[in-house]
């Protein structure tokens, strides 16, 4: 998307944020495309002190544990700091594909996004949301797009070192987000591969 951005002539913000457990190969990514496209991506970090604290509550892979500290974690390290970022803009433009698992199968292209606390919505534009992962990978090739390097390794959905794992032909892309929850009979299996940066939402 940010490469039809630029293309396009769009004066927009881009965003992304570092939950402090990256793998290096997305640094070294989020770089390249900053080169490539002559723009600079904002990051957003978490609070340190509620870092500290939950690691001083829950020890630092408290995510092993169950899926409910694993959400937590994810709250802490990614939607907290997308929440600010949130607070800034009228129009969240995001990635979000159907094909991506069955949690996400029913994407709308556009859909409203309450702030949490608040009765505050922004609209979230969902632009990509019938592409299937075919028609991504032509583009790619297509325009030259960047590509991450991890996703020829197998890795189809790419956060957290430790949280993240290559997935197979015949496993959904999400499928090796937390894997050792893959298993669990007791994990709704639609939000067992969900952080939390995309619910709630309300399509329009």
């Amino acid at each position: 998307m940010i490469h039809m951005a630029v293309e396009a002539g769009l004066q927009l913000r881009y965003a992304t944020i570092d939950t402090l457990r990256l793998h290096s190969e997305t640094y070294a990514f989020l770089r390249d495309v900053e080169a490539r496209y002559d723009i600079d991506i904002e990051v957003y970090r978490p609070d340190a002190e509620q870092l500290q604290g939950m690691g001083r509550r829950f020890g630092e892979y408290l995510f092993f544990d169950s899926k409910t500290l694993q959400q937590y974690c994810c709250q802490v390290r990614k939607v907290k700091p997308n929440e600010q970022l949130l607070k800034t803009v009228d129009c969240w433009i995001s990635g979000m594909r159907r094909d991506q698992s069955d949690y996400r199968k029913d994407t709308a292209k556009g859909m409203t996004v309450g702030e949490y606390g608040s009765r505050r919505q922004i609209l979230k534009l969902n632009p990509m949301a019938d592409w299937g992962e075919d028609r991504l990978l032509a583009y790619i090739a297509e325009n030259d797009v960047p590509r991450h390097p991890l996703y020829d390794q197998g890795y189809k959905s790419i956060g957290c070192f430790v949280c993240s794992t290559p997935v197979s032909a015949n496993e959904d892309q999400r499928a090796g987000r937390w894997r050792w929850f893959n298993s669990d009979d007791r994990i709704d299996p639609q939000e067992a591969k969900e952080c939390g940066l995309h619910i709630p939402m309300y399509n329009i």
